[in-house]
Formats: structure tokens, C-alpha cells, sequence
């Protein structure tokens, strides 16, 4: 997954509040109840050690009312009296109330959301045009709309010559559209990192499209039966296919990605200098991340190296695994961090893929919990030389 969306928790300095709460609950009591949570929320932070401006941001943020319809849960990030990313959750939080107080913003939970939840662009079509909607961890968001030709859409049931042109017409008046709308669902991707696509509508309509995405967007393309572009048109079975092919495409990607870092780990006993194409273990992955070269962080939060202390300064690859180590750090005062969060921050910084592994898929890899594929900098010279630069 593509985190681009967190880059402003890194535009300013902590120390982070990083509040998350299950708010899914909703009756004619819900206001009281946010109410009560925000208070505990806020103590909470008071007694970690926040400052009074920070805990008040967060305070107002909580008791914000009314939420958006469908919200399911609250992610807050604040930092010097700045409450900085709020985002409406559309999935519930793992745990009910879960509060940090720590030098970099805490997202291992918000990774566990994102985990379940991989960017998915669904595409509403019919004859004339297309809605497209982009579903992700924070919830759905317009992304954009197709507007086709409106004439000739509808065949006759005659058989004249006339007739016959005219089926002819319809038939590429659909042509157009569908290409039209296959064109826009590929910009769309490129620009929002969708790693998912849904096609409702009716068969012919998606299938037209289908036929029309280049074969690596055709592959991580599937089609539903139900919802569609009509107004009012029930989407609750499109919901079910969407989870559905959700869970089966972060299924195939967890464990081609695992296979891959499989097969790049160095041989026993060899280090990241010997020219494996993946590391683990906290030393090596602080290593790489100075160099900027982790192209795909492998994290299991459960794994003990997640939670190991690094030394970090205020730029995403000053990090180290000893505060004396101050060559790296460039960082007068450094502070204390957790493995996770300041490998996050680089991968977040260099535009690196992130791979939240499940235990149901592999509990040992990567030893310790945290792993990466590794790019080097001969790949990038080689790229800018190919690109121009």
C-alpha cells in the first residue's frame, strides 16, 4: 500500500498525540457518549505527559458533532496545540480507545485499518458515461466522472437498411464510451494509487470496459452483478463484492510480495552489502533507510523488532540504532522512537510501498517483524538516465 496520504504528519516537529476510537456506535445517546470518550481520551493524554494545548485541539476535535454519516471510527493526530490529519475512519478500530503520547505519530493501528482496507477504485457505468468513486482506509470520495456521448445509445427492433446503420451507430457510440471511460479509469489509478478496480453496471456495459484496460490493470480489475449508475440504486451486495474482492486481492498480493522477499533474502550469515536484494532486522533496516533504499516495508506489529527503540532526528533518514551514533542522526537532540513508526516515516518520505503481513499468512517472516525490499542506487541512476532525468 501507498501511504502518500499521511505525508503531512512529517511537515513539523512532535512530540504526536495519536488518539484512535471506535465510534461506530450510533444512537440517540452517541453525542453523550463522544462526549465522555473525548474527556477519557484527553486524560489520558494529560497524564502520557502531553501539553495543555495539544490535549485541548484533540479535546475540540473529539467533541466535533455531527460526524459524517458512515463513520465508523476517529484517527487524530495532533502536535503543538495542531490537530493535524483527522480522518473519518469507514472501518472500526481493532481496539476501542487506543491513546500515544510518543516522538513520531503512532500509525501501527491506522496500518492495520489501511492493511484490510487497500485502495480501490469502483467505477459506476452505463451507456453514456461512468461515476468513479475511490474507497480506501479514511472512507469513500468522488473521483471523478465520465460524460459519453448520449446519441445514439438505444437499438431498434426493425430490420431496414436504415435500421441497420443506425444499430450500427449505437454500436459505436458504445465503443467510444466504453474506451472513454476504460481511459479515465486508468488516470484515475495512476493518480490516486488505486491497487483495485470494481466495474457496476450491466454485463455488456462492463465487460466493454473490461476488454479495454491494458492487461496489468485488467488483471487487478473485477466486475459485480450488483449496484449501479441509476440514482437510488441499492449498493449493499456492490459493498459485499468490493469487501470481497478486497480480502482476495490482498491475499494474492501478501503472498507473491512474501514469496519475492523470500526469494531476495541473503544467503545465512550474509549482510545487505553482499547484494540481497531484501534485509530484516532493525540494524540493516536503519542501514537501508538512511540510504533511501527500502522500496517495500514488510511490517508484523507483532513481531518483537517492531517495538525495539531507535534514535531519530527531525529528517525522515537521520535514524540510528545507538544515540551515539551522531554522524547519522545530524541531530543535536535526538530522541527516543519505536522501530515501526521511524520506518514508517521513511518509507512514508521516499514514496516506498508498505506491506502489512497477517499471522493467518505468516508468523515468522520477516524475523522480527520487520523486513524490506530493497532498491539500489545503481537502479535509480539507471531509471533517471532512462527517463531523462
Amino acid at each position: 500500500m501507498q501511504l502518500a496520504f499521511l505525508s503531512s504528519l512529517y511537515d513539523r516537529p512532535g512530540p504526536w498525540a495519536s488518539v484512535y476510537l471506535d465510534t461506530s456506535r450510533m444512537d440517540e445517546s452517541a453525542r453523550e457518549r463522544r462526549g465522555l470518550q473525548a474527556r477519557d481520551a484527553c486524560d489520558e493524554l494529560a497524564a502520557l505527559g502531553a501539553d495543555e494545548a495539544t490535549v485541548r485541539a484533540v479535546h475540540e476535535a473529539l467533541s466535533d458533532w455531527p460526524r459524517p454519516a458512515g463513520e465508523a471510527g476517529r484517527a487524530v493526530f495532533a502536535a503543538r496545540g495542531e490537530v493535524v490529519l483527522d480522518p473519518p475512519l469507514a472501518t472500526r478500530p481493532l481496539a476501542p480507545q487506543q491513546v500515544f503520547w510518543s516522538a513520531l505519530p503512532r500509525l501501527g493501528p491506522l496500518l492495520d485499518l489501511a492493511g484490510r482496507e487497500p485502495v480501490c477504485l469502483v467505477a459506476y457505468i452505463d451507456r453514456t458515461g461512468a461515476d468513479l468513486e475511490l474507497r480506501g482506509p479514511i472512507g469513500a470520495m468522488p473521483a471523478g466522472r465520465v460524460e459519453g456521448r448520449t446519441w445514439p445509445v438505444h437499438r431498434t427492433s426493425t430490420a431496414g437498411w436504415d435500421e441497420r446503420h443506425f444499430q450500427l451507430s449505437v454500436e459505436n457510440t458504445w465503443e467510444e464510451n466504453a474506451a472513454e471511460i476504460a481511459a479515465a479509469i486508468v488516470r484515475a489509478t495512476q493518480e490516486t494509487g488505486a491497487e483495485l478496480v470494481v466495474l457496476a453496471g450491466d454485463p455488456r456495459e462492463r465487460r466493454t470496459v473490461h476488454e479495454r484496460l491494458p492487461g496489468p490493470l485488467q488483471a487487478a480489475t473485477v466486475e459485480s452483478e450488483h449496484g449501479g449508475r441509476a440514482a437510488g440504486a441499492s449498493r449493499v451486495r456492490l459493498d459485499e463484492d468490493v469487501a470481497a474482492a478486497r480480502r482476495e486481492h490482498l491475499r494474492r498480493t501478501e503472498e507473491a510480495e512474501l514469496e519475492r522477499f523470500r526469494a531476495a533474502r541473503a544467503p545465512e550469515g550474509a549482510g545487505t552489502e553482499a547484494g540481497a536484494g531484501a534485509a530484516e532486522g532493525v540494524p540493516a533496516l536503519v542501514e537501508a533507510a538512511r540510504e533511501h533504499r527500502i522500496a517495500e516495508l514488510l511490517i508484523r506489529p507483532e513481531g518483537p523488532d517492531a517495538h525495539r527503540e531507535v534514535w531519530v532526528g527531525a529528517e525522515p533518514d537521520q535514524l540510528a540504532v545507538r544515540r551515539s551514533e551522531t554522524q547519522y542522526l545530524g541531530d543535536t537532540e535526538p530522541v527516543a522512537a519505536r522501530a515501526d513508526d521511524a520506518l514508517l516515516r521513511s518509507a512514508v518520505a521516499t514514496g516506498a510501498e508498505v506491506l502489512r503481513v497477517w499471522p493467518e499468512i505468516d508468523d515468522e517472516v520477516p524475523v522480527g517483524g520487520l523486513g524490506a525490499l530493497l532498491r539500489w542506487p545503481y537502479q535509480e541512476r539507471e531509471m533517471e538516465a532512462a527517463t531523462g532525468g
